[in-house]
């Protein structure tokens, strides 16, 4: 009876052993991203994209990483694109190969270079890496243009804005010293009004 106690105690020792040694084993130290496809991709705009941004997902033995969570994004403005759904990030759960793609992405009207930006996360462990697609105009094609606006330009339009004000206060005082005199001669001094380059 007391042997096969300490049989039954020595089997589960090793049993709950192995479990904590599988656990062990499971839980990488470092992962990574591996891009299986669509880097140097060129696309037109306003098309689908010619080779769809695909990785797979390794622990530090190089395995592949089943469950691994993939999100692909893309830019907000400027050369970028939008899956199916019209959204600008999907969510992608890596399949039993550790591998995970992105289908169905198609391109805006701004032609230039598309980086699409991929996070994979598993069991704590997180890794980041970048796909980048060419997007290009297709002849005959009308495409947007990124408006450009410094801030030179912007301080002269501010200080012609403040000329005009000054110029329209000096009208206005003009016309109410008219407007509410009666006979006595009405003199108004201007002075000078200089427009110089803001500091």
């Amino acid at each position: 009876m007391v042997n096969q106690m300490k049989q039954h105690f020595c089997a589960t020792l090793l049993s709950l052993g192995l479990c904590f040694s599988l656990l062990a084993q499971s839980v990488p130290a470092r992962i990574d991203i591996v891009v299986i496809d669509g880097e140097g991709a060129t696309t037109d705009v306003r098309q689908r994209v010619t080779r769809d941004p695909m990785v797979r997902v390794e622990d530090d033995d190089h395995r592949p990483l089943p469950g691994a969570v993939v999100l692909f994004a893309l830019p907000a403005s400027g050369t970028s694109a939008e899956f199916p759904s019209g959204s600008r990030t999907l969510t992608v759960v890596t399949d039993k190969n550790g591998q995970a793609a992105a289908h169905g992405l198609k391109t805006n009207d701004v032609p230039g270079q598309l980086q699409i930006y991929v996070t994979a996360t598993f069991q704590g462990q997180r890794a980041r890496t970048l796909i980048n697609q060419t997007v290009q105009a297709t002849a005959g094609v009308k495409v947007a243009k990124p408006e450009l606006r410094t801030s030179k330009s912007g301080g002269k339009w501010k200080w012609v804005l403040l000329g005009v004000v000054a110029a329209g206060g000096a009208g206005a005082g003009v016309y109410f010293a008219h407007r509410n005199s009666t006979s006595a001669p009405v003199s108004i001094g201007t002075g000078a009004v200089v427009f110089g380059s803001p500091r």
